[in-house]
């Protein structure tokens, strides 16, 4: 048995108000030329197919795509719900669905109800919120752990009775995963973190939810999710993990890198170094994170770092030396209102404001004094 093991497509995501659609279109295609090129027999997606409960019309579009392109390759897909992800929407007509070979498994109720494939039974836990599941499965606390620990208990039982080969899809925060910034925060609700130990007893465990590849052992991992969404993520590479399972049950695993439409990076320093040094000319075409510098916060600096590196997406100012030690809160009260402003510039840029900057702020001044007049 040749699996594919991905999960965090959040389709429909944003970077920074950047679209990703092509770059995540970019992966189903890539998706696609893996399954043929290794000949996989089941593609499991541990999660947050979705950005958003709500998705856009073109990321419901985009999933279509993906789903029916893999149902016309043959290849049998087992998808789960994330965090992110609607399960009651994600989950719409899973026992039609699966007539096509893909096989939606949003549900809490049928973690024990396996997608059984030459032999093999896919156990599939959807995110579990453990105030959702904690009544009707009379869970003994609201943790994450309690919740797929009775998941797993009535995936055991099954087995037992069962006995093939196992795969379980589960979409958690297990103990000792490293996070990234891109990762919505589970914790509410439940103590988050599951102990790899709770998935003991099955021969591969597909898990999604943290962004980057991750090995918690040799059969628990994570694929991470196939583009970067967040600056953290600087140097992750992303894929998925092309696994092997012999008749024994025994796992061997690879990973299969995605295509870079954009890579993301950071860059710091001087403003003027940044936009003259060769030695950034590598970045020229990145998504980036600009930090500056200058001892004084250049003017206009986002419209000069653009007309280098068009993709600047954030801009900080950090001066060398650290910031200096705060002067005492400038009187406000009873000062003339353009006196505020130009003292105000003055403390965040580190000079005063020039000539044509002091008439613009000025006329504003002047504008709101109007309106509130005319109000």
């Amino acid at each position: 048995m040749r699996m594919l093991h991905t999960s965090d497509w959040h389709l429909g995501r944003s970077f920074h108000r950047e679209s990703l659609l092509t770059a995540q279109g970019a992966f189903v295609d890539h998706l696609i030329e893996t399954v043929r090129s290794e000949r996989v027999d089941v593609v499991v997606v541990s999660g947050d197919v979705y950005d958003r409960a709500l998705p856009s019309v073109d990321a419901v579009d985009l999933c279509n795509q993906a789903l029916r392109r893999l149902a016309a390759e043959r290849v049998r897909t087992v998808v789960i719900s994330g965090n992110h992800d609607s399960a009651r929407r994600l989950g719409f007509g899973a026992d039609l669905i699966d007539v096509a070979g893909v096989h939606l498994r949003t549900d809490p109720g049928r973690v024990g109800e396996p997608v059984v494939i030459e032999e093999v039974a896919f156990y599939g836990i959807p995110y579990l919120e453990p105030e959702l599941v904690r009544v009707p499965w009379e869970l003994p606390e609201r943790t994450h752990t309690a919740a797929i620990d009775h998941a797993m208990t009535l995936i055991r039982d099954d087995l037992s009775r069962r006995g093939p080969r196992s795969v379980v899809l589960a979409h958690a925060f297990v103990t000792g995963g490293r996070g990234s910034d891109s990762e919505r925060d589970i914790s509410v609700g439940g103590v988050a973190h599951v102990p790899v130990s709770a998935f003991d007893g099955v021969d591969y465990v597909a898990l999604g939810h943290l962004h980057g590849r991750q090995r918690m052992s040799e059969t628990v991992r994570y694929s991470g999710s196939p583009v970067a969404y967040s600056f953290s993520e600087v140097g992750q590479v992303k894929g998925s993990w092309l696994v092997d399972l012999d008749q024994g049950g025994r796992v061997s695993a690879e990973f299969v890198e995605a295509p870079v439409p954009r890579p993301v990076n950071r860059l710091s320093g001087r403003i003027d170094d940044l936009l003259t040094s060769d030695e950034h000319a590598p970045y020229e075409d990145h998504w980036l994170q600009v930090v500056l510098t200058d001892p004084i916060r250049p003017k206009g600096a986002m419209d000069r770092l653009r007309s280098r590196f068009p993709y600047t997406l954030t801009l900080s100012f950090e001066p060398e030396g650290g910031v200096q030690d705060a002067v005492a809160r400038p009187k406000v009260a009873g000062r003339p209102e353009i006196e505020v402003a130009l003292d105000f510039v003055r403390e965040v840029r580190g000079e005063a404001a020039d000539p044509a900057e002091t008439d613009l702020l000025q006329k504003a001044v002047e504008a709101c004094r109007t309106k509130e007049a005319m109000a």
